[in-house]
């Protein structure tokens, strides 16, 4: 039966590679929680987190607001004299991600933080660890890079829609311009031509209005 029991475990540990720890655990905001953890060399650190305060009025915890509540999260090589190699201040909801450099004991550290004028109110942390090999990491920042990609290629279409409707809105300008100068210039010549007529038919009238002055004898 033991070895039945260890064939299942050793099954297990093949087919789950990550080691995954969940818990949490009561304080007040500014208390700081450390943990202590040994990883190898290229290991892959993820710590998904959510903080929540306590609720005077519902005598219950609720989520934290994160326009007041926040999150400082702290790693630290112990086998390097105490070397802070992360130092993150986050909402009181998110996840950070790390990848050991070197192989020994990492300290990671939580402290919640309250900039309310109440100050110091209890608060429960949730914190879940999950510890594995790096390639999952690759695999997040391909999605990541592919996902970027995408957007770019999209906002690149945009911008060509965008200097098509530019360009088409100068041409369309352009013509407009032509068309309105054209008016201009021949409303300008009709313009002469009318007051060329109008001082020849004036210079006309003043001459038959002389020579019937004279004719009538008055001049």
């Amino acid at each position: 039966m033991q070895l039945v029991n260890f064939i299942k475990f050793a099954l297990l540990c093949v087919i789950l590679p990550t080691q995954v720890l969940g818990f949490y655990y009561y304080g007040n905001t500014g208390d700081r929680k450390c943990f202590i953890k040994e990883l190898s060399k290229g290991t892959l650190l993820e710590g998904k987190y959510a903080v929540q305060t306590f609720d005077e009025e519902l005598k219950s915890y609720r989520d934290a607001d994160s326009k007041n509540v926040g999150i400082v999260v702290d790693i630290e090589e112990i086998f390097d004299d105490n070397h802070r190699v992360v130092h993150q201040k986050n909402a009181p909801v998110g996840d950070f991600t790390f990848i050991a450099l070197d192989s020994g004991e990492h300290r990671i550290c939580l402290e919640t933080t309250d900039s309310s004028w109440v100050g110091k109110t209890k608060a429960k942390v949730s914190i879940d660890f999950s510890i594995g090999s790096d390639s999952k990491f690759d695999s997040k920042k391909k999605k990541t890079v592919k996902s970027l990609h995408q957007k770019v290629n999209y906002l690149n279409m945009k911008v060509d829609d965008i200097r098509r409707e530019q360009a088409l809105v100068r041409e369309r300008e352009y013509k407009f311009r032509d068309i309105s100068e054209s008016v201009n210039s021949k409303a300008m010549w009709w313009t002469i031509l009318q007051l060329c007529g109008l001082i020849g038919i004036c210079v006309w009238q003043m001459k038959s209005l002389r020579s019937f002055f004279v004719k009538q004898k008055v001049l």
